[in-house]
């Protein structure tokens, strides 16, 4: 019987939420039975409290009592989060962490885990490092790509409802150069405001996109801007530079880990960091004007001939990166199935 895998993590309707998808594609691609079991996101410490009262557990709690089998899984497979509760449901317990979101709860946790799955080499190194076992998996975006929408010499940058994205800093530097060609940048209505006291509210060459944008109107943007500027403090895996790189885009981003895993000097531009700080396990870097400007100038003087050059290579990359991404994940099942010999799955 085909391997079963329990992917557990929170749904909260963006990024989690994707990545809980992808994988769970790529693991059905491998042939395996995919379970999702998608949490609810916890916003206040009351629902952590209750976290530990789930229904889940008061099921399995249930079943032993009353003698019935607990459900039974050959993988759980927890995505950023570490969930104790859930580990008498597999007979191996996988975790794939962003390193940025990795609390002392979580690491505490890690020594009880099988095996820790890589997306980046960056996380691959942070965990190997505190001595767990760990294996390089890599990871994937959504291909957004739509070769019929016409490229602009425009800039775009895709913030949503992260902090962590330099869109604030992004959105300073903008205000202060009226010259540059219109920004659009498209952010979630709860994030905190731009600009502060010191910078105007709008900018005239600012196309400010707040709330609610259709799947269908993203995707266009993505593909009619030419640049998209990226210059995350951080990343797990870095969703919106995959993505703009899968539309064959040139993307500025930080020359910083793991940002520039995803990006090199043949596939787009990076912007060397000029300040750092911490969050959980992850270094968060931030850029300085000085080396934004030169790559915002940078970008602009390419002409056609060199813009095509880097977003062929970008989109290359792209590809060869999720297949890769497929490969290793249908290596990584193959070696699970192989250890569990012929157990059959009893996954419900």
């Amino acid at each position: 019987m085909a391997i079963s895998v329990n992917i557990i993590g929170c749904d909260n309707g963006v990024g989690l939420s994707r990545d809980m998808r992808l994988l769970a594609d790529a693991c059905r691609r491998a042939g395996a039975e995919v379970t999702i079991t998608a949490l609810a996101v916890e916003r206040d410490k009351l629902r952590k409290v209750r976290r530990f009262f789930k229904i889940a557990q008061i099921r399995m709690w249930w079943r032993r009592v009353s003698g019935a089998a607990l459900p039974r899984f050959d993988i759980n497979l927890m995505v950023e989060t570490i969930r104790p509760e859930y580990f008498s449901w597999a007979a191996t317990n996988a975790w794939m962490p962003n390193p940025e979101w990795a609390s002392s709860r979580d690491v505490a946790a890690s020594r009880r885990i099988d095996v820790i799955l890589a997306k980046t080499r960056h996380a691959e190194r942070l965990f190997a490092a505190r001595g767990c076992r760990t294996r390089f998996v890599g990871f994937t975006s959504l291909d957004r790509n739509d070769p019929s929408v016409p490229r602009e010499r425009a800039f775009f940058h895709l913030a949503g409802s992260s902090s962590s994205k330099g869109t604030d800093a992004l959105y300073r530097l903008w205000c202060r150069h009226p010259e540059w060609p219109v920004l659009t940048i498209v952010r979630s209505r709860r994030a905190i405001p731009l600009g502060g006291d010191d910078a105007p509210v709008t900018a005239p060459n600012v196309e400010l996109r707040e709330g609610h944008v259709d799947d269908a109107e993203l995707r266009h943007c993505q593909n009619r801007h030419r640049f998209h500027l990226c210059p995350s403090e951080t990343e797990g895996y870095g969703h919106y530079i995959g993505e703009a790189m899968s539309v064959g885009a040139v993307v500025a981003t930080l020359d910083a880990e793991p940002m520039n895993e995803l990006v090199g000097p043949d596939r787009g531009l990076l912007v060397a960091p000029s300040g750092s700080g911490k969050k959980h396990l992850a270094t968060t870097y931030y850029f300085g004007d000085a080396q934004m400007e030169s790559a915002i100038l940078r970008m602009l003087a390419l002409d056609d001939a060199a813009l095509d050059a880097l977003g062929a290579n970008a989109r290359a990359w792209f590809r060869h990166n999720r297949e890769r991404f497929q490969a290793n994940i249908s290596d990584w099942l193959a070696a699970q199935a192989e250890a569990a010999g012929t157990r059959p799955s009893t996954a419900p």
